[in-house]
């Protein structure tokens, strides 16, 4: 039984590079069905970061990107090796 039980865990964890966090923000964001001024106006920033967090993977908006992943899905980003987690 406790090893079906940490598979299940198992299954819920994916790693991604920092680049696919870009990605990925964008992809919620956009499921969320958020505007980028939106998503500027519910995390408190200006829309141009928004922007670039999605769109330059090669920027470091890491934490802002995190955010988003956070706000718009049921994962929660994990680490600098970027685990994403069920909540």
């Amino acid at each position: 039984m406790e090893y079906i039980l940490q598979n299940i865990r198992m299954a819920e964890t994916r790693y991604v590079t920092e680049s696919q966090l870009a990605d990925l923000a964008k992809q919620f964001r956009c499921a969320a069905d958020k505007t980028r001024a939106e998503a500027a106006r519910d995390m408190g920033i200006k829309q141009p970061s928004i922007f670039h967090a999605e769109e330059s993977p090669e920027k470091t908006f890491v934490k802002l990107r995190r955010r988003m992943i956070e706000a718009y899905s049921t994962y929660k980003v994990e680490g600098p090796f970027y685990r994403l987690v069920g909540k």
